[in-house]
């Protein structure tokens, strides 16, 4: 099932998720739901507080449905690593139609559950540390807009209030 995604000025977006507690069938269609909403919007990744869910769990397939070895599934990630740098353009689905230039780590290194509940390690670089960092942020309540600084932080927010008061947000 398709689930609306949530856009900057949400609630649920500001607030840290909980840890999932059990893998229970619940968790395992909220998870179906989170890559058909990610491949419908089309994104290369979702995390569940943007559909409204405050759990701390994230879908990501660079691929964007193409190669189904691709799609990683995380549960309650934890970062192990984090190293260099990369400047590189950044959007958002909970913020249709605006990206900026985000400074990130260029390598991560995240460690939590598969759907299966078993431990598992991703280790990315380029675009795939770029998703793990943006979801794991969205798990802490931080939208790319939160990382951005001075005028292009600036410009952003008051178009969205603009688009707000018009009622187009």
């Amino acid at each position: 099932m398709l689930r609306p995604i949530l856009r900057l000025g949400d609630s649920i977006l500001c607030e840290p998720a909980r840890a999932v507690d059990a893998i229970t069938p619940e968790i395992d269609t909220l998870i179906d739901d989170m890559i058909a909403t990610m491949y419908a919007a089309p994104g290369i990744g979702l995390a569940a507080p943007q559909v409204g869910v405050s759990l701390r769990i994230f879908v990501i397939d660079l691929s964007l449905g193409k190669d189904p070895t691709a799609l990683q599934v995380m549960i309650n990630p934890e970062f192990v690593e984090r190293d260099g740098m990369q400047l590189e353009e950044e959007g958002c689905l909970s913020v249709p139609g605006f990206t900026a230039t985000v400074a990130r780590p260029r390598r991560v290194v995240v460690k939590g559950l598969n759907r299966q509940g078993e431990e598992y390690t991703l280790d990315g670089t380029g675009l795939l540390a770029r998703a793990l960092q943006h979801e794991v942020d969205h798990l802490n309540s931080c939208l790319f807009v939160d990382r951005l600084r001075g005028i292009a932080r600036d410009l952003i927010l008051r178009k969205i209030k603009k688009l707000s008061k018009a009622g187009q947000w």
